[in-house]
This record gives structure tokens, C-alpha cells and sequence, in this order.
């Protein structure tokens, strides 16, 4: 057997003895595009939360992270996994993509093999992007796409089952349904081919909406796009009932992951805050069995209020 070959049953062994992927889920398996996903969540409420690497933002150095905070120590996203399994005994992470040093194989590899080592799993990667898939011009929609799909390929690399690719806002166009599912289904379709996963969330009141993103997912109507419900993000204005009538909606396309917080920050750190209960009772009512991404997003230590989302994420799953 070849390095390459070797890595790759390495890896899927590795997926299969944590017990979160079946064979016909890995990703890199060629699947029908248009099959369902399958993949085999772990029941306990524990083994379903992830920690986001977003949080910790303010730690972690690499190129393209642009909240560093250098008085604060610092970590690179190959020190995560253990960080994270030592710090608040959990064994799933979700990587954002500007904390990866590099996305050159070797570096891809050695993050994996850091994955093996720590019995941690990389079960989404939440990326974002610059370039809109609703653009007006052909060449930045086709761009849009392009990176997309790049990340679909890391996804395969380092063992993720999805991407969160992220809906950028257009300066010469407001969300145009026609167009954004024109290329997303492109990006669904290519992933498709590597069992990866490709999820819209609720992150931007205008480019994000959670309406928007569902008419859009519903456009496209393909097994390998779904929803990633937040659960303050479409709080940001204000309306309480808004909120969860979106976290409704999105939970009905959920699949794979959704971010846990009790509250988000606007630009202008003023503070909202969301009934946790209320929103585990969603998420309940619409039987997701996916992932819980902690993703606790307020200026100060993220350390303790993660724990604590850690302790109420298990109470309200049990």
C-alpha cells in the first residue's frame, strides 16, 4: 500500500472506530449524488457537542486570522484538538478556516494525523468567504463556487463529514434567490461526489437570512445541502419572536450541525440573549440527531461560558 493509500485507510478506521461515520459515510467515499448522507450520530448527549475553534479566536495564530489578541498565548490549530479534549473533555471540534495555517497537503496531513493521536474528530468546517454566490458578475459567482468546492477537498483531506461555506454579501446586488441557488447547487453537487456534507447558516441578517437560506436550500433541493441553525444569530435585531421562528425553520433542513450560544454580540458589543431551553426544545421538536457546536460569541474568556453551554447542552439533550 502507498503513503497516500495508507493515510487514507488509516484515516477512515480512525472515523470508524470513533464511532461517528459509517464506511458509506467517509468522506472521500464516492457517493450516489443522489443518495442521502449517512452518517451514524452518536446517541450520548456528550459524544454530540463540538467545540468551535471561533471562540478562540483570540489564541489561535495562523496567517489568516485576523483576531489574534498577542497578549493573550497563543496555539496553533494542530494544538487545538488536544486543547480541547484536555480542557473540557469533549472529542469533536469544528476548525473555522481561517485558523488553518496552510492548506498545502502536508500541513492537511499533519492535522489529521493530530486528530488520530487525540482521538478527536473534525465533524464540520465552518468556512468563509469573500466572494458571493449571488453576485451579479459570472466570474465571482464562478470564484464563489471555486472556493467552495476547495474546501470540500480539505473537508475529504483531514476526515470532515461537511462544510459550512458562508453566503457573502454582494456590493452590486441584494440576495438573488435565482442565482444563489445556481451555485449552490454546483458546490452540492460536487460535494455530493466527496460525501462531504455543505451547510448555509443563519449568520448575516441580510446575506443570511434564515428565510432566505431556507427558500434557497429548498431552490436547490438536493440531499447534500442543508441548514446549520444558530441560535442567537437571527437575534441580532432585536425580535425575539423572529428569532426562533427562524430557528424553526432552519431546523427543519438541519442535518449535520447547529451552533449552541445563549446570546450574540452586535457589532457594537450590545448583548442578546436567547432562551436556551426554548431553543433545545426546537431542536428536539424537529428530531435532529446531528452534531452541537459550542460557539460562544461575547467579548471576555470564552473558557468558562463554554463549559457551562457544555453542561446545559448535556442537561437539555438528556
Amino acid at each position: 500500500m502507498d503513503s497516500l493509500g495508507r493515510r487514507v485507510f488509516l484515516r477512515d478506521s480512525f472515523a470508524m472506530a470513533a464511532g461517528g461515520l459509517t464506511v458509506a459515510a467517509l468522506p472521500g467515499v464516492i457517493a450516489n449524488p443522489d443518495s442521502e448522507p449517512h452518517i451514524l450520530f452518536p446517541a450520548h448527549p456528550r459524544e454530540r457537542i463540538s467545540i468551535a475553534s471561533y471562540p478562540f479566536r483570540a489564541y489561535i495564530v495562523s496567517p489568516d486570522n485576523r483576531d489574534r489578541d498577542t497578549t493573550l498565548p497563543g496555539m496553533n490549530l494542530l494544538e487545538f484538538p488536544a486543547h480541547v479534549a484536555a480542557k473540557f473533555n469533549i472529542h469533536n471540534i469544528e476548525p473555522h478556516s481561517r485558523h488553518f495555517t496552510s492548506l498545502q497537503p502536508d500541513y492537511l496531513d499533519s492535522f489529521q494525523q493530530v486528530l488520530q493521536k487525540t482521538r478527536v474528530r473534525a465533524v464540520n468546517i465552518a468556512v468563509s468567504a469573500s466572494s458571493s454566490f449571488y453576485d451579479e458578475d459570472d466570474a465571482a459567482r464562478e470564484k464563489a463556487v471555486d472556493y467552495a468546492k476547495r474546501w470540500a477537498d480539505v473537508a475529504v483531506r483531514i476526515g470532515s463529514p461537511g462544510i459550512r461555506t458562508h453566503v457573502a454579501t454582494s456590493r452590486n446586488s441584494p440576495p438573488n434567490l435565482e442565482r444563489a441557488a445556481e451555485s449552490l447547487r454546483k458546490v452540492a453537487e460536487y460535494a455530493a461526489g466527496k460525501n462531504v456534507v455543505v451547510t448555509l447558516e443563519n449568520d448575516d441578517l441580510v446575506s443570511e437570512d434564515a428565510f432566505f437560506l431556507v427558500k434557497v436550500i429548498e431552490a436547490v433541493n438536493h440531499p447534500y445541502l442543508r441548514a446549520l441553525p444558530d441560535f442567537a444569530n437571527s437575534m441580532l435585531g432585536g425580535d425575539g419572536d423572529f428569532n426562533y421562528r427562524a430557528l424553526e425553520a432552519m431546523f427543519r433542513h438541519a442535518y449535520n450541525i447547529c451552533h449552541v450560544k445563549d446570546g450574540e454580540t452586535n457589532d457594537d458589543d450590545k448583548q442578546f440573549n436567547v432562551d436556551l431551553k426554548r431553543s433545545f426544545d426546537i431542536l428536539k421538536a424537529s428530531d435532529y440527531r446531528g452534531y452541537c457546536s459550542m460557539e460562544f460569541d461575547a467579548p471576555g474568556d470564552p473558557y468558562g461560558p463554554t463549559s457551562k453551554l457544555i453542561e446545559q447542552t448535556i442537561k437539555y439533550l438528556s
